[in-house]
């Protein structure tokens, strides 16, 4: 499902921090201004995860919604593509309000693109990918947070795998191979896992130059983009551990 893989990176790397020079040199972002910060991005990710399961349970359970949704597949992820983009470059621009409603939208066409996987797994592994997701995204969330280490030497190594995912793939779609299936799932959990960590600390680091101002747009970002490193990684694991229906 390649169309959930970080068009956003493109439109927010080398900008917001770049600048910065490392995130372990950006201000320490301690006590309740990143209590307040942090939990305000993980509350926006947590419902945009809990609008994106909702549409996509529906829409599953709804055979000529679900239908409808196959047979204009390529409209809809082409809608989810500009809209990401959107919400990328224009976040510093727009209300809070009109943030959260598009980062919502967002989330309601992806649960409309997601609600295939009901079709081809069983409910038992979708909901078992979940729970590994959800304890090994806290795990690498905590990581990121507390760590002392600058992860920003991260970035390029990252976004070069993150390409490398992206075409790999492209390529599947026109070539089905299970050992090539295998390993770009591998990898995909890979870079998925290392930015969860990357993100969290450049998120504080955001954070640190936008502490006290208010402005709701950039909570939604970062939002976004751990709500996109926890949705790769869960199709990643999904793909590799998922149980098919018969």
């Amino acid at each position: 499902m390649a169309w959930e893989f970080d068009s956003r990176r493109a439109a927010r790397d080398g900008r917001d921090l770049g600048e910065a020079g490392g995130f372990g040199r950006v201000r320490e972002f301690t006590g309740t201004a990143a209590a307040t910060f942090m939990a305000g991005v993980y509350r926006w990710m947590t419902l945009g995860l809990v609008v994106t399961a909702g549409v996509a349970l529906y829409t599953a359970s709804n055979l000529p919604l679900a239908m409808k949704v196959a047979q204009n597949i390529w409209p809809l992820i082409i809608v989810q593509f500009l809209l990401v983009l959107a919400l990328s470059f224009m976040a510093q621009r727009v209300s809070g309000p009109v943030a959260a409603l598009m980062f919502l939208v967002y989330a309601g066409l992806t649960g409309l693109t997601l609600s295939g996987i009901f079709f081809i797994y069983t409910i038992g592994s979708i909901g078992a990918a979940f729970l590994i997701t959800a304890g090994a995204f806290f795990a690498l969330s905590l990581y990121g947070t507390v760590t002392k280490r600058d992860l920003s030497a991260w970035g390029t190594f990252l976004f070069m795998g993150l390409i490398g995912v992206v075409i790999a793939s492209f390529v599947q779609f026109f070539w089905t191979s299970p050992a090539f299936s295998f390993v770009l799932s591998c990898a995909t959990v890979v870079v998925f896992a290392g930015l969860t960590a990357y993100d969290t600390q450049k998120l504080r680091a955001l954070g640190a130059q936008y502490a006290g101002t208010g402005l709701t747009s950039v909570t939604i970002v970062g939002a976004l983009n751990l709500y996109l490193d926890f949705l790769n990684l869960f199709l990643a694991l999904l793909r590799l551990f998922g149980g098919r229906r018969q």
